[in-house]
């Protein structure tokens, strides 16, 4: 159902002539999982040993310390998007705009729309994508009761969260307001949506040259109506008996998924990689766009690496093919 992916190679010459930074939280963790990030230090762990052992001139870091004065680097490789405070994620780019260093991923302007869910609910909706209805409360604006979506169940969420961190439900106004204030105070704005019954479809997105959709998964959840937590995304707590994430192969579904998916990418180009996830309710026949990460996680555990090995692809190679076509993407190696 998916072509397999032709793995991309840097040259030996640009491995010794270009000066690479990684830079991430846990850059320089020796393994393990993190009392408070889980799973992600074993994620930044992984792909610091694999661009070490592709042999590249490599710099590493792990605050964005490192890019308040220039480095002397040719090309930064940053997987550090949260630096403790509201759209921080558009930090590191900004910084090496600023020193004229290319980097992987996309520009902060793209990385602000697609981390913003209102801003890329939005470009969904324009794009034609099905997408249910939502309310965005931004902090010090007006929170009204007659912006709010009906639904039995809401779910009420920082506009900029990553791994389902904030979440919470409410089933009357009340709640939703409660919620609301409780996401205020820690200084982000809220988004509420209808809860929607189903399971997420995942579609990761490489670029080599143009973006090639990977292979689709699904998380299948035992309970249909519950709400994934940060806690089960990150490991800090048994997930076992709660969902699982399977290969997504649907007949029917997979081609109008990925019809979608290609309406939306139009929009975020140009990206290195990144991460389109749909909510499909095979009883209804409903789907619905919920998100897009182009700086998502790329662990071989999570949506990324299972995605690349079911596409013929190994981990590093995963690693190796993203960054060689940002270099190439960036002038920096040839085509």
């Amino acid at each position: 159902m998916f072509q397999t992916i032709e793995p991309l190679v840097i040259p030996q010459e640009a491995k010794e002539r270009l000066r690479i930074m990684f830079i991430a939280k846990h850059a320089l963790w020796d393994g393990g999982l993190h009392p408070e990030d889980g799973n992600h230090a074993l994620y930044h762990h992984e792909t610091r040993s694999i661009l070490e052992e592709l042999g590249l001139n490599l710099t590493l870091a792990n605050s964005f310390d490192a890019l308040i004065t220039r480095p002397d680097v040719d090309f930064v490789f940053p997987l550090l998007n949260r630096a403790g405070f509201v759209n921080s994620e558009m930090l590191g780019p900004l910084l090496c705009n600023m020193h004229r260093i290319p980097y992987l991923g996309a520009s902060p302007i793209i990385r602000g729309l697609s981390d913003d869910k209102h801003l890329s609910k939005l470009v969904a909706v324009r794009a034609g994508v099905p997408t249910s209805p939502w309310a965005i409360y931004r902090r010090g604006a007006p929170v009204d009761e007659a912006d709010c979506p009906e639904g039995e169940r809401l779910v009420i969420k920082p506009n900029a969260s990553s791994a389902s961190w904030g979440v919470q439900d409410a089933t009357n106004w009340d709640g939703v307001a409660h919620a609301v204030a409780d996401i205020h105070n820690q200084g982000h704005d809220a988004i509420v949506e209808p809860f929607l019954n189903g399971s997420d479809v995942e579609v990761p997105v490489i670029t080599t040259g143009d973006p090639e959709i990977l292979p689709m998964l699904i998380f299948q959840q035992a309970d249909p109506t519950h709400l994934r937590t940060y806690y089960e995304k990150r490991d800090l707590v048994d997930r076992a008996q709660k969902y699982s994430l399977d290969p997504f192969e649907d007949a029917e579904w997979v081609p109008k998924i990925a019809e979608l998916t290609t309406r939306l990418f139009r929009e975020f180009r140009p990206f290195d990689y990144g991460r389109f996830e749909f909510r499909l309710d095979r009883e209804t026949g409903d789907v619905q766009f919920l998100e897009v990460n182009l700086n998502c996680n790329l662990w071989s555990e999570k949506v990324f690496g299972r995605a690349a090995k079911l596409a013929g692809l190994t981990q590093a190679e995963l690693i190796e093919t993203i960054l060689a076509d940002s270099l190439r993407r960036n002038g920096l190696i040839g085509r």
